[in-house]
């Protein structure tokens, strides 16, 4: 039977929402136990613990299960409330985090999403556009930061660049399908700063998956959901 604080993560090493839940541990410096999910088929530890949406991540914490990355980091910053926190202290600060982490996975995620999932460049172009236009959105927020003195979208490491920094990997597999950058030093010149920030930061260096792998990986997707070809 699990601890009271016996941590479990069922883990996919693509998941950029998992890639969240890893950060938050190195952040707060805690240790746990990282489960590979198999989904072919879903595991049951899986279905037991988020029977709702049967998807990762899961944190496990003594078998209680929580659901859902951003519920999840929030968990682990009330839970283990010493510094250093994820979510700000002031409550219009932490109100403006959320806002901004919900920007980026309704507006700038779901594009990605989509277009990762085009492999014709004109159907991809919309979606390309939407993400183009997020950019500029979180370039302009940052710069805000910048002019604060901050290097991160708060004072260090946060809701907001954990969420938005988690799909910097995936990002590289829709610059590899377009065969450009998408963050460039002319339109988001603090984003650039940031990025490079982001990916070297101790908690974070080493947990971005590479776009070659998720290239691979996002191939061998589309092949299974390809209907067989009927026989002859």
């Amino acid at each position: 039977m699990a601890s009271s604080n016996h941590l479990q993560l069922l883990d996919g090493w693509f998941s950029p929402f998992a890639l969240r839940v890893k950060i938050a541990f190195n952040i707060k410096s805690l240790k746990y136990e990282n489960i590979e999910e198999t989904f072919h088929p879903k595991s049951q530890l899986l279905l037991q613990s988020n029977p709702v949406h049967k998807k990762i991540p899961v944190l496990l914490h003594g078998g209680k299960p929580i659901c859902e990355s951003r519920i999840i980091l929030e968990y682990i910053d009330e839970v283990w409330n010493s510094a250093p926190t994820i979510l700000p202290a002031d409550a219009y600060e932490r109100a403006m985090a959320r806002f901004w982490a919900a920007y980026i996975d309704d507006k700038f995620f779901v594009a990605m999403k989509k277009a990762v999932g085009e492999e014709d460049e004109e159907a991809r172009k919309p979606y390309v556009e939407e993400l183009e236009e997020a950019l500029v959105t979180m370039e302009g927020e940052l710069q805000k930061c910048c002019r604060e003195g901050k290097g991160f979208f708060g004072e260090e490491i946060g809701l907001v660049d954990i969420t938005f920094g988690s799909l910097l990997g995936w990002l590289g597999v829709i610059e590899s399908m377009n065969g450009r950058k998408m963050i460039v030093e002319e339109k988001h010149p603090c984003l650039v700063k940031w990025a490079e920030r982001f990916s070297s930061n101790p908690n974070v260096k080493g947990l971005i998956p590479e776009a070659d792998k998720l290239i691979q990986f996002s191939k061998a997707i589309k092949m299974k959901r390809k209907p067989a070809a009927s026989a002859k």
